[in-house]
């Protein structure tokens, strides 16, 4: 059963975007399925997972430098 989170980020547009794409790719399963909203406010990156526990996402973004926060 695959859970949705949700995240509000900094980041802002599509080159932070190509950055991130492949960090993400590594921490997802071939069935896990994420994009970003960039036209939110928020600017809104959603997780469709089986597997990922929010903590993992969070620290990504973090480690490069994103604010990332999650949305319930």
């Amino acid at each position: 059963m695959k859970t949705v989170l949700v995240f509000k980020t900094s980041i802002s547009n599509n080159e932070e975007v190509r950055k991130l794409n492949p960090l993400l790719n590594k921490l997802m399963k071939k069935s896990d399925v994420f994009n970003f909203d960039l036209d939110d406010c928020d600017n809104i990156l959603r997780v469709e997972t089986s597997h990922l526990q929010p903590e993992s996402v969070l620290g990504l973004l973090g480690m490069h430098g994103f604010y990332c926060e999650e949305l319930h």
